[in-house]
């Protein structure tokens, strides 16, 4: 019987990884001859993780063959997904997003659930299947936790978000807060790569009336540590737009220690983040979006509700 592949999105973060690894192993609970895969290179948040959890990383997919039966973790959107995932057959998805650009030709097993984060819902999975929870899956739920919901701080978190991550710790036996700062600054070391590298470590791809973005996301100590790169990131940006025919590119710069976000935006509807965000864009296409640290809720509703 063929491997069932479960993957996360395209420019994996760390719950994307995470995730993956954590539905293998509830896949094979069940009997499922699975393997967990990923979309694209780890990053130095998510390599920490791993490494914490001593977890070797796992092999990197482009596309898929036709009949491939896949499990997806962490996003649902085709422009976020694997290549070719019209060849898939999807049997199942487990996710806390928008449903957007979805369809399948039979059922299938699909949980959704507006948490801040896919592994709090693979956490109650495991609980009520009474799957056995080992020292190296509860790190790997606890990192994606904390890189999500950025230490419980992000508006996307839920008290489903905190009892898990509380849980968790305690069944660790250490002090979550303390690992994870050190998993969060671990991310924001971006010296060792290149701008379009930096743009592309944690970018998602989005349609709406015919309009078609990219949300890019980096997190920082200092946003002028990243800010002061402007010129080579604008120059990487404008490339993707002429490359990938995109109406608009969106780089955030995301203080985690203050909680704030600096953007930059470009293409022929950068607009819209103005309208969006009620703020001017600057000369350099930049604006402070105060308070604002989530993607998932406070970026990209307002960017699409826009367009």
């Amino acid at each position: 019987m063929e491997k069932i592949l479960i993957f996360g999105h395209k420019n994996p973060d760390t719950d994307s990884i995470c995730s993956s690894i954590v539905m293998e192993k509830i896949a094979k609970h069940y009997g499922l001859d699975a393997e967990a895969v990923r979309l694209g290179n780890i990053n130095k948040e998510t390599e920490y993780a791993l490494n914490h959890a001593e977890v070797e990383s796992i092999r990197e997919i482009s596309d898929v063959q036709e009949g491939q039966k896949v499990i997806l973790v962490d996003h649902n959107e085709k422009e976020q997904s694997v290549d070719c995932r019209e060849n898939a057959e999807i049997i199942g998805v487990l996710d806390h997003h928008r449903i957007a650009s979805f369809e399948t030709a039979t059922p299938l097993y699909y949980i959704s659930k507006p948490y801040g984060c896919t592994s709090t819902l693979l956490y109650e999975i495991i609980k009520k299947e009474n799957i056995e929870l080992d020292k190296q899956i509860a790190t790997l739920m606890l990192s994606a936790i904390i890189s999500d919901t950025l230490l419980l701080k992000s508006p996307t978190c839920t008290q489903k978000d905190k009892d898990a991550y509380y849980e968790l710790e305690e069944f660790l036996g250490i002090n979550a807060e303390e690992y994870g700062l050190e998993m969060l600054k671990a991310g924001t070391d971006l010296s060792i790569y290149s701008a379009d590298e930096v743009i592309n470590l944690d970018a998602k791809e989005f349609e709406a009336n015919n309009k078609k973005i990219v949300i890019s996301q980096v997190n920082t100590a200092d946003i002028d540590d990243v800010f002061v790169r402007r010129e080579e990131l604008e120059f990487a940006m404008e490339k993707q737009i002429a490359d990938r025919k995109l109406d608009l590119f969106v780089f955030l710069i995301t203080d985690i220690i203050n909680t704030n976000s600096k953007v930059i935006a470009l293409g022929e509807q950068k607009e819209v983040v103005e309208k969006a965000f009620n703020v001017k864009l600057d000369e350099n296409d930049s604006a402070m979006l105060e308070g604002v640290v989530s993607r998932k809720k406070q970026v990209a509703p307002p960017i699409l509700e826009v367009l």
